[in-house]
């Protein structure tokens, strides 16, 4: 867990990393500008997010994976119409 002292550096550097932004895409059209920087994420302030390569979902793909071959296997094999 991130202390008080982390939180406010994190702060500060969300602001400046807000700041340069405004300051790159000052005097350019809503369409041409870039996209707002994410704040830096912070330990312990929100809900934990799965992350796309966790176990978990490493495994749950490649599980799926592996029925969908079984499955066109069986197909092939006409033990599946």
């Amino acid at each position: 867990m991130w202390g008080l002292a982390e939180h406010l550096a994190g702060l500060q550097l969300d602001e400046l990393r807000i700041a340069n932004w405004q300051r790159s895409n000052e005097g350019l059209k809503k369409t041409k500008q870039s996209k707002p920087p994410k704040p830096i994420s912070r330990p312990g302030t929100k809900a934990k997010r799965s992350d796309k390569n966790s176990p978990e979902r490493v495994a749950r793909r490649h599980a799926a994976k592996r029925r969908a071959a079984e499955r066109r296997t069986a197909i092939a094999r006409g033990e599946i119409t």
